[in-house]
């Protein structure tokens, strides 16, 4: 099943040559672990609450594949020059299998609410 590497990355006045250090090396520590952006660069369209930022998505095969990139060597190398600038929250999820209703899950969630 997919997973997927999400940050949440709070703006900085200014961007330190490390961070662009960081950009211009990340992408080649996917590479052994399938992993690839999904999401990068972009502004989100903030429709509820506030989300101050930039946001991150990178698809990874599998959340084993996700967590094994994130732990690597090449990619704990790089992550200071992002973390010494940058504020930020970073999580793995799984995402849902073909086929997913939330109709069901909602159901499930119900069931076992009312037991």
């Amino acid at each position: 099943m997919t997973a997927y590497a999400v940050a949440h990355l709070r703006p900085a006045a200014r961007l330190d040559d490390e961070v662009f250090e960081y950009m211009e090396r990340i992408q080649s520590t996917f590479a052994p672990y399938g992993g690839a952006f999904l999401v990068h660069g972009t502004t989100p369209e903030v429709l509820e609450g506030e989300w101050p930022g930039g946001l991150v998505v990178v698809g990874f095969p599998t959340l084993h594949d996700a967590r094994d990139w994130y732990e690597s060597k090449a990619y704990q190398e790089i992550a200071p020059l992002r973390t010494r600038h940058l504020a930020g929250d970073v999580i793995l999820v799984d995402g849902v299998a073909p086929g997913y209703d939330a109709s069901l899950t909602a159901a499930r969630m119900r069931e076992a609410q009312e037991a």
